[in-house]
């Protein structure tokens, strides 16, 4: 195993620090904990928290900041924040409007943070939640009951972001969170596993001529290993699966092309590039693409496709303003 790390102690500590020096116009360090928030805290307003274990970077920690997320809760790598460390983000973030969890559905995250949400209410904190799950490969696995949360995820936060940022009830936060859940569906790839430091092994193995189809963002395996494939077949096999799910035809759509960690953009854009051409011969009309690194797996090399299906509400709030150190939208 070969990692630029130190000691693999302090991989999370240190990365946390790194990240605090780099954008202190943005995020600060929770005194005595790991918990990443808004270096300006938002008044008056509805706070959003997620998180979930480390090295899914830029998730969760990047997108704290003006639209999007309040602060962000990282684990160990691969491995839920405790309940103790939740608690803490949303004492930190806590407004008298309240404060919405976005949780990705894997069984320790939903446990970790709903015990979370329960230790703030008792302290008078008003507390919702929403479960993404948009990954269509698998319907439960070890790591949780129903679909797993993975790259969707970043649209919840986007558009339940611009919502809060504007000034929205808890509630109507909320209902545009599921609406989002609703109407988003991803599916992943890898040709490469990755390692966690602590384990210093990779999570699965692949031949040279192997892809793993199917795989979620904590490096385990897919649904299922095949020869690999040219791009533009790759893409057919995931987008049917996507748009099996959930009929988009004649609507507008946000994609999101995510690499996984180790994958080139040049790689990211030639899967795009198919992306976009199925979609108009299938009446599905591209209304924002965006293509690059938003949830990854250290440093898997493969990607995920994620589609939105957009409503005039989504489309507004997809398009406001965003500054966060890893989305922007100005």
């Amino acid at each position: 195993m070969k990692k630029i790390i130190n000691a693999v102690d302090q991989v999370e500590n240190q990365m946390i620090e790194g990240l605090v020096k780099a954008y202190p116009e943005y995020v600060y360090r929770v005194e005595g904990s790991d918990v990443l928030a808004r270096a300006h805290k938002k008044e008056g307003k509805v706070a959003l928290v997620s998180g979930g274990g480390s090295g899914h970077e830029p998730a969760h920690a990047g997108y704290v900041g003006t639209g999007m997320l309040d602060a962000a809760v990282p684990g160990a790598v691969f491995t839920s924040p405790t309940p103790d460390q939740v608690y803490e983000a949303i004492q930190a973030v806590a407004t008298e409007e309240g404060v919405l969890l976005v949780i990705k559905n894997y069984t320790g995250d939903v446990m970790n943070f709903e015990m979370a949400a329960d230790m703030a209410r008792d302290e008078g904190i008003k507390v919702d939640q929403v479960i993404v799950g948009d990954d269509v490969a698998v319907d439960g696995s070890l790591y949780t009951v129903g679909r797993r949360g993975i790259a969707g995820t970043v649209f919840v936060h986007k558009i339940a972001g611009a919502k809060a940022e504007a000034g929205a009830s808890l509630e109507e936060v909320k209902a545009v969170a599921e609406k989002v859940i609703a109407n988003v569906r991803s599916m992943s790839m890898a040709i490469k596993p990755c390692t966690v430091p602590a384990a210093g092994t990779p999570g699965f193995e692949l031949a040279d001529d192997e892809m793993e189809i199917g795989i979620g963002i904590h490096g385990e395996p897919g649904t299922h290993k095949e020869k690999l494939q040219e791009a533009d077949q790759i893409v057919d096999q995931l987008l049917d699966k996507i748009l099996a799910d959930l009929d988009y035809t004649g609507s507008d759509v946000a994609v999101m092309i995510n690499g996984c960690g180790g994958t080139p953009l040049m790689e990211l854009f030639i899967v795009n590039n198919h992306v976009s051409d199925v979609l108009k011969e299938k009446n599905i009309n591209v209304y924002r693409t965006f293509v690059g690194e938003y949830m990854t797996s250290i440093e898997m090399e493969g990607f995920s496709i994620s589609l939105l299906k957009l409503d005039d509400e989504m489309k507004a709030l997809l398009d406001a303003t965003a500054d966060t150190p890893a989305f922007k939208v100005l």
